[in-house]
């Protein structure tokens, strides 16, 4: 996989730290790799002070991200959950808008908890044959373009969408809105997905990302406010309906804390599966021996499912700030110090993982995956994402005979979330 701008794999071995910041390394996924493998051996703990930046410490070891999981509240979210070039400062005011991967403690329970019941298994199984026959749909629409497409734009982006759409209740006429917005707001560092007219994002410049972004989010944060106030004068049996008309402690929610929700169950909830699907396939199509044995044995699926969330981890970081010391692969985490939690780094970890860099559907130890995190954050997601890679995959590997690339893949360049953003195929259908 080659880099889209240039080449600055010298840069990144020079000075590793920028693996986590650049993203356009996101998008060499060979040698983000490479790189992200020698510091697991080597200094799993790595302190990355840029010109720009604040300071922050990468983990890289599986081990140690799942010591910080395992202990959320020595490992806050609130100070700042991904990666900006500034933490805001201790005397700043809060955000306007806040989502559950900005709470903690109390905050947390209570506002996961009036979800929560919507992503549980056994709410989640009652949605398998909506997602299922949406899924045909999609493998229905892929084969309606004569044997040639582009899988992670006519697939990877439009399944999960829908899926996401239907459990809101929101009509599918707003899809090409809600399309665009995700992609530009988790697509700001990408040329291909920044605003057009939004001004080029230098990565070594300060609160560029932060400003386009918010551009972003205000359109989401209009389109929602209206949405909020149709389902509180019309209620349907949708989560938009639940999100509009919840309480928390015997008040109705604001309208930014209702659009929290929106925000993290709209995009989070289609971009992340779509990156997880389209990287999925893009594996399969690397070890064409893989994509036989799931054609041989559909029963595999399931733990496909999983390895496919380890193979591309299309959440690639989050943040958290420490608040007591701690040591982790004998360096001592100091109270006050930003942490950057390396999902794909952990999720190639051969102290957990046999053979890591071999992508096997039959992995036994795939459920080992940090994909969707561990603990009081765990992905709240998790399981309709895992049902719809299931669902997309079942139905492709029953109908296609034949399936290969037709060009060259091209990755998201994104620190935070991304997948293939083109992936051109070539097959034939049964």
């Amino acid at each position: 996989m080659t880099v889209v701008h240039g080449d600055p794999r010298a840069r990144w071995r020079e000075e590793p730290g920028r693996i986590f910041t650049d993203a356009a390394a996101y998008a060499d996924f060979d040698t983000w790799h490479e790189i992200a493998a020698g510091l697991r051996e080597a200094t799993p703990v790595l302190e990355v002070a840029l010109p720009g930046r604040e300071r922050f410490l990468a983990l890289t070891r599986h081990a140690d991200v799942m010591e910080v999981e395992r202990n959320p509240d020595a490992f806050t979210n609130a100070e700042a959950s991904v990666l900006i070039r500034q933490r805001a400062a201790a005397d700043a005011p809060p955000p306007a808008v806040t989502t559950l991967i900005n709470m903690d403690g109390e905050d947390h329970r209570l506002h996961r908890g009036l979800i929560n019941d919507w992503f549980k298994p056994a709410s989640i199984r009652r949605l398998t044959d909506q997602v299922e026959s949406l899924a045909r749909r999609a493998v229905d629409e892929m084969a309606a373009t004569g044997g040639e497409c582009d899988f992670a734009v006519e697939v990877a982006m439009n399944f999960p969408l829908r899926v996401i759409l239907s459990i809101l209740g929101l009509p599918e006429s707003d899809y090409p809105r809600m399309l665009r917005l995700t992609q530009e707001l988790f697509g700001t560092e990408d040329p291909d997905f920044a605003r057009e007219g939004s001004a080029r994002i230098d990565p070594d410049a300060p609160d560029g990302l932060d400003a386009a972004a918010l551009e972003v989010i205000m359109d989401f944060l209009g389109y929602f406010a209206e949405l909020t106030a149709s389902r509180r004068s019309s209620p349907t049996d949708d989560l938009a309906s639940m999100v509009a008309n919840a309480t928390i402690g015997g008040r109705p929610l604001e309208d930014l804390e209702t659009f929290g929700y929106y925000l993290i169950v709209a995009t989070a909830g289609h971009d992340t599966t779509s990156s997880a699907i389209a990287g999925g396939m893009l594996a399969l199509l690397e070890h064409p021996e893989q994509l036989a044995a799931l054609k041989a044995d559909p029963t595999l699926m399931a733990n496909a499912a999983d390895e496919i969330v380890r193979w591309v981890s299309p959440v690639k970081h989050f943040m958290r700030t420490a608040h007591a010391p701690w040591e982790l692969s004998g360096t001592t985490i100091e109270p006050g110090d930003w942490v950057l939690l390396s999902y794909q780094s952990a999720n190639r970890d051969a102290a957990v993982f046999s053979d890591p860099f071999r992508f096997d559907v039959r992995r036994a130890d795939a459920g080992q995956s940090l994909g969707f995190g561990f603990g009081r954050h765990y992905c709240l997601g998790a399981h309709l994402a895992k049902l719809e890679i299931r669902a997309l995959f079942k139905e492709l590997v029953a109908r296609v005979d034949d399936i290969e690339l037709a060009g060259e893949p091209r990755l998201m360049q994104a620190t935070l979330v991304s997948g293939p953003k083109n992936l051109p195929v070539r097959f034939t259908m049964r």
